[in-house]
């Protein structure tokens, strides 16, 4: 089974663009694409969400009470240098308080340690500790080898604390956002179809080759076009006036199976009424090769 192209389920997420006939017979039966389709579409609705997401607010105190309250209970393990737990960790937090006294207007009320800055005065005693406490092997090995067994255990419950108290900051954060931006602004709306007309193949183009045009409101060409056979030069879109034949070039097709071109602001639909998909090659030429893949009539 062909999956649909990945470029056209973007244009369906993003409701550019309408499941034409056998597309909407597909995704009925292809979960992958079904799937996919969903997927995409969850990611469009969170980047509209976030349109209007522009400096991140403050993580609320509790979870910074949390991360007090999670050092606090680090006061009970052993230390690697000797020193008292409880010193070890107020002057932790003493370093951090006159830090952000320093950085932060005297006016606004400091209640949040870092975490960062709360780990470091500890872990740099605790190494410089372990240095100056090392002994080599001799006499009383067995003692020491329990002692330094007992501190590595301290010293994992102690970074594992640490840790979950960052990882406790990070959701807060990331929660904040998700509640505190009630007044997001709607996502913009789809463009409406001003004229559309179904393409067809012309001439000797295989006739399972299709597409679809679409002129949307602000004046842009949305193309999609399927099974065009392969061609050693590119893709080119016109429209034509049937009446006189004059025409003139919109642009390219890319290799994808969507095109979203601009068109002309004094362009007169009424008149330059079909749309032509031509094949080109790289000849300098930019008159029409009069090898047309693809035409239709705009409607609407």
């Amino acid at each position: 089974m062909q999956h649909l192209d990945h470029d056209r389920l973007v244009y369906l997420a993003l409701g550019e663009s309408e499941a034409a006939n056998g597309e909407s017979t597909h995704l009925d039966t292809c979960e992958h694409c079904r799937a996919e389709l969903t997927a995409l579409q969850q990611v469009a609705g969170l980047g509209a969400e976030t349109q209007g997401l522009a400096d991140l607010p403050d993580p609320p105190e509790h979870i910074w009470q949390g991360i007090a309250a999670e050092i606090s209970a680090a006061q009970a393990l052993p230390s690697l240098t000797g020193t008292p737990r409880q010193q070890s960790v107020d002057q932790a937090l003493s370093d951090t308080i006159a830090e952000r006294q320093i950085n932060e207007p005297t006016e606004r009320p400091i209640s949040k340690p870092t975490t960062e800055r709360s780990i470091s005065p500890t872990t740099e005693r605790s190494i410089s500790g372990t240095a100056a406490g090392f002994e080599g092997p001799g006499a009383g090995s067995h003692r020491s080898n329990g002692r330094s067994r007992a501190r590595r255990r301290g010293w994992s419950r102690w970074a594992a604390t640490a840790v979950t108290a960052a990882a406790a900051a990070a959701v807060g954060v990331v929660g904040t956002v998700s509640v505190l931006r009630p007044d997001d602004p709607p996502p913009a709306p789809t463009p409406a179809v001003v004229a559309r007309a179904p393409l067809a193949a012309y001439g000797s183009t295989p006739p399972t080759a299709t597409g679809d045009a679409r002129v949307l409101d602000g004046g842009q060409l949305h193309l999609h076009v399927a099974n065009l056979p392969s061609v050693p030069g590119y893709y080119e879109v016109w429209l034509i006036n049937p009446t006189t034949m004059q025409m003139f070039s919109v642009g390219t097709l890319g290799g994808g199976s969507d095109a979203l071109l601009p068109l002309p602001p004094n362009v007169d639909l009424s008149a330059y009424s079909v749309v032509d998909v031509s094949a080109e090659q790289y000849d300098n030429k930019p008159a029409h090769s009069g090898d047309s893949l693809l035409r239709g009539t705009l409607t609407g």
